[in-house]
């Protein structure tokens, strides 16, 4: 069991630091390839790598209509609409304000569970560790707390009902996809969301846009191959052994993973309240695995 928590603990590490680097990935990119067609470049060649590896391990995809809805479920709540929305809220605001939005995620989970799952109850020591977190995220880019035009309204909105939607999202794999593995609900949920990326991309942008540059190759790779297939593979499968909440609070880790890897590859200047919101966000994940942590990573949980 103790090797199952260090397992759990690299996993929630190896998907900070990969998730806290793609809203700087994204950003490059859409440079190159409009929002749509950049979404759905990235999951076709997350798509394309997880079939591969289902070929040749010779593994079965449950088509059963319990999967079914579930890949669905995934497809449109995970992988499409909320995906579409972030990619297009990003060309009308800041990365940093970005964060500050998304960072509602984890109060969004901890609602749907406390009243969909019956076992993931909200607790005092939740509340107030969400609380906290959210106040470290909002310190660190209280400078980008502004807006211009009404695209930046449409942005921030686009931002906050995708962190809504990707939240029901775990909720619903959490309460019904537990019997399906972590690569194959990862396989069908993005399979799902391609289709409907694509018909976006056709629909609402020109394929004229498009420019197949390093920057926009990169971001598609760098995104799909591991912003896609690594981390996704691993969230569901920690989905299983922890609380919706707990892993939700990821939300407040990245965009402080963000933040470095901008001073370290683009030289944006560290504020020193990164660091006091850095420590804030801390304080607040501590106190939100207070009361029973270790006990969700060694109990499975049964009942949904």
């Amino acid at each position: 069991m103790q090797n199952e928590k260090l397992k759990i603990a690299g996993g929630f590490l190896i998907t900070a630091v990969i998730w806290g680097s793609t809203w700087l990935v994204i950003k490059v990119g859409l440079e190159s390839i409009p929002p749509f067609y950049g979404a759905a470049f990235r999951f076709f060649v997350a798509v394309s790598i997880l079939l591969l590896i289902n070929i040749f391990s010779g593994s079965t995809i449950p088509i059963d209509k319990g999967s079914q809805k579930v890949y669905y479920m995934a497809g449109l709540l995970s992988f499409s609409i909320p995906f579409a929305l972030v990619y297009w809220g990003q060309q009308y605001i800041p990365s940093g304000l970005s964060s500050i939005l998304f960072a509602l995620y984890p109060l969004i989970v901890g609602i749907f569970s406390h009243f969909m799952l019956r076992s993931e109850p909200l607790n005092i020591f939740k509340i107030s560790g969400i609380i906290l977190g959210f106040s470290g995220v909002v310190m660190i880019f209280a400078r980008d707390l502004h807006w211009d035009t009404e695209n930046t309204t449409l942005g921030m909105a686009a931002i906050i009902i995708s962190s809504i939607l990707q939240a029901l999202s775990l909720i619903l794999i959490k309460k019904y996809g537990k019997d399906i593995s972590p690569f194959h609900l990862n396989l069908g949920g993005m399979l799902i969301g391609l289709l409907v990326l694509i018909l976006f991309a056709i629909t609402f942008e020109s394929v004229s846009d498009i420019k197949l540059d390093f920057k926009g190759i990169g971001s598609v790779l760098y995104l799909g191959i591991l912003g896609s297939v690594v981390t996704f593979s691993i969230y569901f499968w920690m989905l299983k052994r922890v609380e919706a909440v707990y892993l939700s609070l990821l939300a407040f880790v990245t965009p402080i993973l963000a933040v470095i890897l901008g001073a370290i590859i683009l030289n944006e200047e560290l504020d020193v309240q990164v660091f006091y919101g850095g420590a804030l966000v801390l304080i607040g994940i501590l106190c939100a695995n207070a009361k029973g942590f270790w006990n969700s990573l060694s109990k499975p949980r049964k009942e949904y």
